[in-house]
């Protein structure tokens, strides 16, 4: 299932680094989401692409959008993987692979070590109403989401 831009977000909720439940619908009418999608906590371009939100989150606070960062990593890799990064975001694990699958964001069979069903590296805004503003899912874990548009649209919903 591919999401499209204009669409209703598939709900959800999971638990988080801390292990509490996180719904998207916490959310709805308060705070716009950015969902970050990312294939394996400690793995290079993982970690730089989180840092990278971890360095700039001002920018996603003063867009009144809350950062969620989701991997089918356990509750207990992604706490150890918060905790050394000094990521100031949430973490959520989609340890049943429920969500990535509904977001359009699994592999099938990840690089070449035969792994099957790790989360594709993607980026969604999804609105106070709960609309999809922005859909980007990519199909090589090393690259990393269009990060100026991302901001651009994060922008005009704040």
């Amino acid at each position: 299932m591919s999401i499209q831009v204009a669409q209703t977000a598939p709900t959800f909720s999971l638990f988080d680094s801390a292990m509490k439940p996180v719904a998207l619908a916490d959310f709805a009418g308060n705070k716009n989401v950015l969902l970050l999608f990312f294939p394996m906590a400690f793995t290079g371009v993982c970690t730089s692409e989180l840092c990278g939100v971890r360095d700039d989150i001002a920018k996603y606070n003063n867009a009144n959008a809350e950062v969620l960062g989701i991997s089918v990593d356990s509750v207990f890799t992604l706490a150890k993987y918060k905790e050394e990064q000094a990521y100031n975001f949430t973490l959520l694990s989609d340890f049943n692979k429920e969500v990535s699958t509904d977001y359009g964001s699994i592999y099938e069979s990840f690089t070449g070590m035969g792994m099957k069903g790790v989360s594709k590296r993607s980026a969604f805004v999804i609105d106070k109403a709960g609309v999809v503003q922005y859909a980007e899912v990519l199909e090589s874990a090393g690259d990393v989401p269009n990060f100026e548009a991302i901001n651009e649209i994060l922008a005009k919903l704040a």
